[in-house]
């Protein structure tokens, strides 16, 4: 595979090799200004509360020699996914990378796990980062293969985007919001259902499999079913949707966790939204209508599926409404999943990961 444009990257920071690092600069690799959320913003906000901190957003698709340079001398810097130049980078002692991920646990396979071929380059990158947060001890084995990054550089001190939830947020003004944008009624539950994108494209549009009209017919009168597609598989979607029954589109909701925090139930199938979801304590329930050729040609889990996944498994739109109708779910399978995913969920994931690089 060539890396020519990456290697680029590393020949014009070259330049910057001698610039003198300043120990109150901090800068952030992003794609855009619009990806500036989550960890990021968290791990910003928690500086400004330690005193005078100047930050620089570093763009990944924006070559800029001033850029560069602020980026040389800065004695902290923060990723929060894949950024590929980082591995013919050379940089100083001082400066330390820190490698935060934007999802927490630890699910499917990624990276070195399933691209062989790609193993080299994240050894590089592994090379040039000082850092790797997870949520747990108890995954670092999976991301030290997914990263090729030696497990004493992985320091599972929290996800710092968790600690929304230990905010003080309104939740019937926001449900409240939520139904009036959506023109629901205000009595109704909130299902969320989160579908993942699958690579074998028959399996994509999952009203070929859940029935609407029967899923309002058992369950419209107590819950609205939210939609949140995954980005690539908007267009397997039909446009006669309209017509098998009724759902909210939620696919363009700017904020993903507010989302989680208002719904009173989850339905997805192999995506790793169920990891935070389980983390509030709610109800998780597998929609797997696929399962078999998913694991078998798909990129696999770290862990056996059918026992470890924290709520029922359904294969059909009759069970999955059974298991909503019946509220058939066991709270204490929610608690055990969390525990080998979470060292901790208390809201000081940010300050934990500061405290460790400051002192």
């Amino acid at each position: 595979m060539s890396y020519l444009k990456h290697k680029i990257y590393g020949i014009l920071f070259k330049l910057f090799k001698f610039t003198p690092v300043k120990n109150n600069r901090i800068s952030f690799i992003i794609d855009s200004r619009e990806s500036f959320k989550g960890n990021l913003d968290y791990i910003k906000k928690e500086f400004e509360r330690r005193g005078n901190f100047e930050f620089h957003f570093f763009y990944k698709d924006k070559l800029s020699f001033s850029s560069f340079k602020s980026l040389a001398s800065s004695k902290y810097i923060f990723l929060n996914d894949n950024f590929f130049p980082l591995a013919f980078m050379k940089f100083k002692d001082e400066n330390i990378i820190v490698q935060l991920w934007h999802a927490p646990g630890a699910s499917k396979k990624f990276g070195g796990s399933v691209e062989i071929e790609n193993r080299p380059i994240l050894s590089k990158i592994s090379a040039n980062t000082d850092y790797l947060i997870t949520t747990s001890e108890k995954i670092k084995e999976y991301y030290s293969e997914a990263f090729q990054m030696p497990k004493d550089k992985i320091k599972a001190l929290g996800l710092p985007r968790m600690d929304y939830y230990f905010e003080d947020h309104n939740l019937d003004k926001l449900k409240s919001e939520f139904f009036k944008k959506y023109n629901i009624p205000d009595d109704k539950k909130i299902i969320l259902y989160a579908p993942t994108f699958r690579e074998d494209e028959k399996y994509n549009d999952v009203f070929n499999f859940l029935d609407l009209g029967k899923f309002n017919e058992s369950l419209g009168g107590e819950y609205v079913l939210a939609l949140r597609l995954h980005p690539k598989i908007n267009k397997f979607y039909s446009e006669s949707i309209s017509s098998k029954g009724e759902y909210v589109d939620v696919s363009d909701y700017s904020n993903e966790q507010e989302l989680m925090l208002i719904s009173d139930l989850l339905i997805t199938d192999y995506s790793s939204i169920m990891i935070e979801f389980c983390a509030l304590n709610k109800p998780t329930v597998f929609f797997t209508y696929d399962l078999d050729n998913y694991l078998s040609s798909e990129r696999g889990f770290y862990y056996d599926f059918k026992k470890t996944v924290p709520g029922p498994i359904v294969y059909t739109t009759e069970e999955l409404i059974d298991v909503i109708g019946n509220n058939n779910f066991d709270k204490s399978k929610i608690s055990q999943f969390v525990s080998t995913q979470f060292d901790a969920i208390d809201g000081q994931a940010s300050k934990r990961i500061i405290d460790y690089l400051l002192k």
